[in-house]
């Protein structure tokens, strides 16, 4: 593999440049991730209330997002949790429906593990887990057709993964299946190993048809790079690329986030890494 870098940012279904074998090929992911329930109640964690214990409002990130998404057709965006975007969904007038359906047609906006949360996969019941999904996909199926429905299973954030929340995926018709939160010891051998990524059989009953392509993100963590985060919570420094200012340092952050980059291609057996950017 060369030590060069060519950088295009697609969602996970729809690329918007090209690809280079001989180079590693950095695919960003735009996302949020936006618990149904966790420090606060599913109703604060969608108005943003009661910020003494979070500062969280779904409803701001996509009344922001999509009219960014608008304004440039090569910006992408991914979004997983239907319980929180349907009830966005019903607040919207015709006109902003019409506009993000256009969004989700073009490949802009891209919908993926698609159900009511990102479900827990050690205290679940296999039926509570399918209920939750049928609902979430039954929405994307019924707004936006099928054409929008998610290939992508996304279990960024619940801890640990198991071998029937694999079947179900496989079952429902996903292509892959990405997961965050892995035990420390697993993940240093599998890093260690460029084996973050795997066929996963989720069923030895069911066989090769439970199989799935599965991927573990490097760090165990769904954040951006290290000092490249630019939420509104982050503290990292910005970008500053006008050479008369004193702080300019693109140099500098260009050197870093290649060599961040880099680092994180050893553990690959591809030339393809994904940088989640949310």
């Amino acid at each position: 593999m060369k030590h060069g870098l060519f950088l295009f940012s697609i969602t996970l279904i729809h690329s918007v440049c090209c690809y280079r074998e001989d180079t590693v090929n950095i695919h960003f992911v735009p996302h949020t991730h936006d618990d149904v329930g966790w420090l606060k109640t599913v109703d604060q964690y969608y108005y943003g209330a009661n910020e003494s214990i979070q500062v969280a409002g779904v409803q701001y990130i996509l009344d922001s997002v999509i009219p960014e998404l608008m304004l440039d057709p090569s910006r992408h965006f991914i979004y997983v949790e239907m319980a929180f975007f349907m009830r966005w969904w019903r607040e919207q007038d015709d006109v902003m429906r019409g506009n993000v359906r256009k969004l989700v047609g073009n490949g802009q906006l891209e919908f993926i593990n698609g159900g009511w949360c990102m479900n827990d996969e050690a205290g679940t019941h296999y039926n509570a887990i399918i209920d939750q999904m049928s609902l979430g996909l039954r929405f994307i199926r019924d707004e936006f057709g099928d054409g929008a429905r998610p290939s992508v299973a996304w279990h960024i954030d619940p801890f640990g993964h198991s071998v029937e929340q694999a079947s179900i995926n496989s079952m429902i018709g996903f292509d892959s299946f990405y997961f965050a939160r892995i035990d420390y010891q697993d993940y240093k051998a599998r890093e260690k190993a460029q084996k973050l990524q795997m066929v996963w059989q989720g069923s030895e009953t069911l066989g090769a048809s439970s199989n799935i392509f599965t991927g573990a993100l490097y760090h165990t963590t769904y954040g951006p790079p290290s000092t490249f985060c630019f939420d509104i919570g982050c503290r990292d420094p910005p970008i500053q690329d006008d050479p008369d200012l004193f702080d300019y340092n693109v140099d500098e952050r260009v050197k870093t986030f290649i060599n961040y980059t880099l680092e994180q291609a050893k553990h690959h057996r591809t030339s393809d890494i994904m940088l989640t950017m949310g």
